[in-house]
């Protein structure tokens, strides 16, 4: 079976000094390096997903700023598969869906920022295009969500949606994703 790894939004903007920090990105980002790390050295499927926003009053992700720019824990080499999106979900509006198919993906292990939108959205889309979905758990991060005068910890968050992520498929940590795709002797697959 054919995998590809997404790593969705792993950007400047997310980590510290960025226009919208998250909370722990550099552990998630240590995480989604080992599984890119990995897809690289077996010659495995791998894409970069880059959100620049369309919107005019937006305070992140800012076409030409540096902060939508690629973090270097998972810098994107040159010819390495980048998509750029406007949209949370990593196929409305791009051709990624395009590029999973000629490579006869099936499956997709999922890392990326934010837990709660734009994994999520991605997540949500591969499941209902009928991709079987992984989760990496610990190479994805979140930040605190204010719900009128209530502070949801990122930590809980981020929990919350890895339990609705097994409706679309598995959660695993990187560690447990790479011993599975190597078990099933699914991994590598490659041009």
């Amino acid at each position: 079976m054919h995998t590809a790894l997404l790593l969705v939004d792993i950007q400047n903007d997310y980590f510290p000094g960025g226009k919208r920090e998250l909370v722990n990105p550099l552990a998630a980002a240590k995480k989604a390096y080992m599984l890119l790390q990995c897809f690289r050295e077996h010659g495995g499927f791998h894409v970069h997903i880059q959100h620049v926003s369309l919107k005019p009053d937006t305070t992140s992700f800012i076409p030409g700023d540096r902060g939508t720019d690629i973090h270097d824990a998972v810098a994107h080499f040159e010819g390495e598969a980048l998509v750029q999106k406007h949209y949370p979900n990593s196929f409305r509006g791009t051709n990624l869906l395009e590029i999973l198919k000629s490579w006869d993906i099936e499956r997709v292990v999922i890392a990326g920022m934010m837990t709660h939108m734009c994994v999520d959205a991605t997540v949500r889309a591969a499941g209902d295009l009928g991709f079987q979905v992984i989760v990496a758990e610990d190479a994805c991060a979140t930040l605190d969500l204010k719900y009128g005068e209530t502070v949801i910890p990122a930590e809980y968050v981020h929990k919350a949606f890895l339990v609705a992520f097994r409706s679309y498929g598995q959660v695993m940590t990187s560690e447990q994703i790479l011993a599975h795709l190597a078990a099933d002797q699914s991994y590598p697959k490659s041009n």
